[in-house]
C-alpha cells in the first residue's frame, strides 16, 4: 500500500518558500505594463499582454492561496529550513570566484585548482581523491578547449610563457 506524504505546506520552509514565490509573482505582476503592451482594436485573445497577464495574475492568486495555506499549516523551524536553502549560496560564490580567477590564471590552471578546491570543501582528502579532481578538472579542459573549441580567453599568467608555448597554451587550454 502507498504510505501518505504530508502536503508540502506542512513542511518546515513552505511558509517563507510561499511568500518568496508570492513576492517575485507581484513583482512580476507590476511589471507588465511596462513590458508589455495592449493593442487597440485587436482580438483580446490576441493582445501581446493578454496571456502575460493571466499567467503572472494565476501565480499571484495561487500564490497568496499557497502563502495562507502553508501559514496555517507550518510546522517546525521555517527559518531554519531557509537558512539551509541560503547555504546554497555557498556555490554561487565558488562560481564568482572561478569567472574571476580565469582572466588571471587561464583556464586550464583556474579549473583544475576549483575542481581540487571544491573536492576538499566537499571532504574528500585523500591524494588519490584529489587527484581524481585534478583530472577531472583537466579532462573538463579537454573536452571544452581543446575538443569543443570554446572560445576562452588565455589568462594573464600565459603572458609569463615563451611566445611559442603562450600561444599554444592560449590556443588549446
Amino acid at each position: 500500500a502507498m504510505q501518505h506524504r504530508a502536503a508540502p505546506e506542512g513542511r518546515p520552509g513552505a511558509a517563507a518558500f510561499a511568500a518568496a514565490f508570492l513576492l517575485i509573482s507581484l513583482f512580476l505582476l507590476s511589471q507588465l505594463t511596462a513590458e508589455t503592451r495592449f493593442s487597440a482594436g485587436g482580438k483580446l485573445f490576441a493582445q501581446p499582454r493578454f496571456w502575460p497577464a493571466i499567467g503572472v495574475a494565476g501565480m499571484s492568486l495561487f500564490g497568496i492561496f499557497h502563502l495562507w495555506s502553508a501559514w496555517k499549516a507550518r510546522q517546525g523551524d521555517g527559518l531554519a529550513e531557509a537558512t539551509v536553502w541560503l547555504r546554497a549560496l555557498e556555490y554561487f560564490v565558488w562560481f564568482m570566484a572561478y569567472v574571476a580567477a580565469v582572466p588571471i590564471g587561464g583556464y586550464l590552471l583556474s579549473t583544475v585548482l576549483f575542481t581540487v578546491l571544491l573536492a576538499l570543501r566537499q571532504g574528500y582528502g585523500t591524494v588519490r581523491q584529489l587527484a581524481a579532481a585534478a583530472l577531472l578538472g583537466a579532462g573538463i579542459v579537454l573536452v571544452f578547449k581543446t575538443a569543443l573549441a570554446v572560445k576562452i580567453p588565455g589568462g594573464a599568467l600565459y603572458d609569463w610563457l615563451p611566445s611559442g608555448l603562450r600561444s599554444f597554451m592560449i590556443l588549446n587550454f
